[in-house]
This record gives structure tokens, sequence and C-alpha cells, in this order.
């Protein structure tokens, strides 16, 4: 019997990355990537520790081609205008996979592509003019938007899917005569193509941080 060929952690990675946009998060499991890949589960032991290292290869992965682009991109013509490529960029990455979303803010500080993504924020920040503590509020403040707006973007889409699944209407307690305005913006939301509707969010942020003219 030839012995199997060795792998590489991109090979795992990739393996995981599958069963996540196959199956869901919930499906990833050491077990279900050695499957995937036709070896046994103590076979990934010799490359993978454990799960907390399978996480973040497949985040590592999905993540890269944030970092790629990014660096291959034109250089935009003002710090705006690079924080808004940047965000747009973060946002194609994990769309691309959003059962990796949960795996992206668990492992945020120890993911090379996100903290390289945070660090070319921060350089688009100095060169509109912050100082260190308005960068980093000021990072702060957008990350926390990239995460609340996709987590709302991925839950709205899944919650359609199952809808158009079962035939059934999504359930909520919204009702326009008690919130009228509250159910006007969600409907103009709804009518709102998803990408657009995450940029002008994300100018609102930067005119809020004082980057409409930079």
């Amino acid at each position: 019997m030839p012995r199997p060929r060795s792998l590489t952690t991109r090979q795992i990675a990739a393996a995981a990355l599958a069963v996540i946009d196959r199956d869901g998060l919930p499906a990833l499991s050491m077990r279900t990537v050695a499957a995937e890949l036709d070896r046994r589960t103590m076979a990934l032991y010799r490359y993978v520790e454990d799960r907390e290292e399978l996480e973040c290869l497949v985040v590592d992965l999905a993540l890269g081609p944030v970092l790629d682009r990014a660096t291959r991109a034109p250089a935009a013509p003002s710090p705006r205008a690079r924080l808004l490529t940047l965000l747009d960029l973060m946002r194609e990455a994990v769309g691309a996979h959003p059962g990796i979303l949960p795996l992206a803010v668990r492992h945020h500080s120890n993911c090379l592509p996100a903290l390289r993504w945070r660090e070319q924020l921060l350089e688009a920040l100095a060169d509109a003019g912050l100082d260190a503590p308005q960068r980093a509020a000021a990072l702060h403040a957008l990350v926390s938007y990239v995460i609340g707006e996709l987590e709302l973007e991925h839950q709205a889409a899944a919650a359609t899917a199952t809808a158009t699944a079962t035939g059934t209407a999504p359930a909520g307690p919204l009702v326009p005569e008690t919130f009228p305005l509250l159910s006007a913006a969600l409907a103009a939301r709804a009518a709102t193509d998803p990408a657009h509707a995450f940029t002008d969010g994300a100018r609102t942020v930067l005119d809020g941080l004082g980057l409409g003219l930079t």
C-alpha cells in the first residue's frame, strides 16, 4: 500500500473552508476536514495541532485576498478613498465565505491578513492627519462597523433564504403603526443593494470621524 501523499496546511485550510461553505460553520471539525481530504482524522494532527490552529488557517486563507488586492490596487487619490477601498475589500472577502465571519472576529488579533489590513487602515488614518489617540478611536469605529454590518447583512440573507426555502415569511414583532420610522428605514435598506448600503454606511462613519474631505 503506497504511503499517502503529504499534505500542506493550505490544503487543509482549503478543505476546512469547503466544509464551511457547503455545510456551515457548525459542521467544521477535524473529522469533517479529514473526510474532505479522504484521510484519517489522526493524520491531520501531523500538520495541525488543534481546532484553534485549524480555525486560524481558515481565516488566513479566506482573508488573504484582502491583503493581496490591497497591495496590488493602484494608489487611491486620498486617505478617505483608501479607507473605503480597504473596507470594501474586507466585505468582499468575508462575503465570499460568510460562514467564516465568527472565526474572523474570534481570531482578528492573531490572523496575519487581518492585522495587516488594520495596519493599512491606520496608515491611511495617519495620512489623513489623525494623531495616535484619534487613530485608535477611528480604527475601533471602523472595525466595529465592518463586523456589525457584515453580521447584519448575512443574518438577513440567511433569514431570507430560510423563508424562501420554507415558503414562510420571516417572523418579527415590528408593527409599522408602532414603529413608523424604523419600518421606513428598514424598508429603504432592504430595497438598497447590499454593497451600496455598506459603502453608504462607511461614508457616514468616515464623515463622523471628520474624514469627509480628506
